[in-house]
């Protein structure tokens, strides 16, 4: 993951053969870095986050990167407890495929300010696969996210029987892509109105794609979580800079909108009761 999203330029595309091979060598000093150099998590801690050979300081993406790689295999685990093939086998396969597109992403825009339109197609074809699947084989276990339950009027949404009381929930098709359509809309609405400023075309992709990977409607309260956290986040960071860099500072949002699709898988229906709840509903 961090070879990907370190060596990612938009000339040179995803995953370039040429840009990805070769040894791995440090950005300050040009040494090729020896085995014990590249150990996950241990080889950053052991060296005191520097490099070996000229001291500069290293990244914390690698180290950060590198944990959350592995709590992403981890996830089979907390959906199932242990594989049984067929539905949990599947489904750990296109939600590990998911997280580490999310990674990517995160890595990506915060670097570049963009977002690859590789990840993003990606993530369509992806949601396509599992609109196919889980509208088949979907499992009615209590121990699963709401999400990954039998389509219905009330399941088949990470925001739980909710999901019910926003409509669209007669045809799983219908309601993918709808959820597509209703996030271009939001998004381009945003892009019109503050003519580029607030939100790019990679969000705008980046939504759609989770409108068929998430569905209607939890790709709204992934938008809405998304702008809540990615307006707070903004407003302290713009207010923290702005002695010395003024209030024009760029803060990428892909970043937000995935973790917000994270939150929807682990804690959607928590959330949405907690704020039904906090306004007596």
């Amino acid at each position: 993951m961090n070879v990907v999203s370190l060596r990612y330029s938009p000339e040179k595309g995803l995953f370039n053969f040429h840009n990805l091979s070769g040894r791995s060598r440090c950005l300050h000093c040009g040494k090729t870095l020896r085995w014990h150099e590249l150990i996950p998590v241990f080889s950053f801690l052991i060296q005191k986050g520097q490099c070996r050979s000229c001291g500069a300081k290293l990244n914390w993406q690698y180290p950060l990167v590198e944990l959350a790689s592995g709590f992403v295999f981890l996830l089979p685990f907390y959906l199932f407890g242990h594989f049984t093939f067929h539905f949990s086998l599947f489904t750990s396969v296109v939600w590990i495929s998911v997280f580490l597109i999310f990674l990517l992403i995160w890595t990506i825009d915060y670097r570049l300010y963009l977002i690859p339109d590789g990840l993003n197609i990606g993530l369509g074809i992806i949601g396509i696969f599992w609109i196919l699947f889980s509208g088949v084989y979907g499992s009615d276990s209590a121990f699963l996210p709401p999400g990954l339950s039998r389509f219905g009027e009330f399941q088949g949404s990470f925001f739980g029987s909710y999901a019910g009381l926003f409509g669209l929930r007669q045809n799983i098709w219908i309601n993918h892509f709808a959820a597509a359509l209703i996030g271009i809309s939001i998004v381009g609405l945003v892009i019109l109105l503050t003519k580029g400023k607030g939100m790019g075309m990679g969000d705008l992709k980046l939504l759609a794609a989770l409108g068929l990977l998430y569905g209607w409607p939890d790709v709204l309260f992934i938008f809405i979580i998304g702008t809540t956290v990615g307006a707070s986040a903004s407003v302290a960071l713009m207010l923290g800079s702005a002695r010395r860099w003024g209030m024009k500072s760029q803060i990428p949002f892909g970043p937000f909108l995935t973790l917000a699709a994270v939150l929807a898988f682990f804690f959607g229906e928590q959330i949405l009761r907690g704020y039904f709840n906090f306004f007596g509903i």
